[in-house]
């Protein structure tokens, strides 16, 4: 069971079954714990082979025992998602954890993941259960629908999941509708129906500013 203490810890109380960690994430544990790195993003050889080929880089433990354990990463906000056999698209270096069940791999991401600067592939998580995704500062989820699209500075990007298409726009900024004659040179916009992931901080990309 995943739980939050305060924003930037997450707990997870375990009898005897596992879950998958960014390695080097586990802060402190009471009761038996045995900690396992693996290959491949938790994919195995084949994850391995697949994320060496794509760029996209993922490096992961799997936790196992009886007690609890707690995760954190660089003060990060921790934000939880829960999935119903959907997936969720999130950067690797936004992945905190996830239950040892859900399938892990990876995804073309084409322009989008050119414009933030972290290659055209990204992490995929799909199955039932909990995932722990990192933002800095908290993120936020706004809805996507059919009647209202959404467009996102690539920079606050951190995950999305339902069924939504993706499209690059450039030209227009954000700052430049304000007057202030600067801004990304590039958006993602979402359409379709679904949850996009923010964060209050833009992290630096290659977009740039025009």
């Amino acid at each position: 069971m995943f739980r939050l203490q305060g924003s930037k810890v997450l707990a997870v109380d375990m009898t005897g079954d596992a879950v998958k960690a960014k390695n080097g994430s586990m802060v402190a544990y009471d009761g038996e714990m045995a900690f396992k790195k693996l290959s491949g993003g938790g994919e195995g050889i084949r994850g391995m082979v697949t994320r060496r080929i794509t760029g996209e880089q993922m490096t992961v433990m799997e936790v196992r025992g009886q007690g609890t354990c707690w995760f954190a990463d660089r003060a990060s906000e921790i934000n939880l998602v829960g999935l119903q056999g959907d997936k969720l698209y999130v950067e690797s270096s936004n992945f905190l954890a996830a239950d040892a069940g859900l399938r892990t791999g990876t995804s073309f991401t084409g322009t989008r993941g050119a414009s933030q600067g972290n290659g055209l592939f990204t992490t995929t998580v799909e199955g039932h259960g909990q995932v722990a995704i990192m933002s800095d500062g908290p993120a936020v989820a706004l809805r996507v629908s059919a009647r209202y699209p959404l467009t996102v500075d690539p920079g606050a990007y951190v995950a999305h999941q339902g069924n939504l298409r993706q499209s690059f726009q450039s030209g227009v900024t954000f700052r430049t509708l304000l007057g202030e004659g600067g801004g990304e040179a590039f958006q993602i916009r979402f359409e379709g129906d679904g949850l996009v992931y923010v964060q209050p901080s833009e992290r630096n990309t290659i977009a740039g500013d025009v």
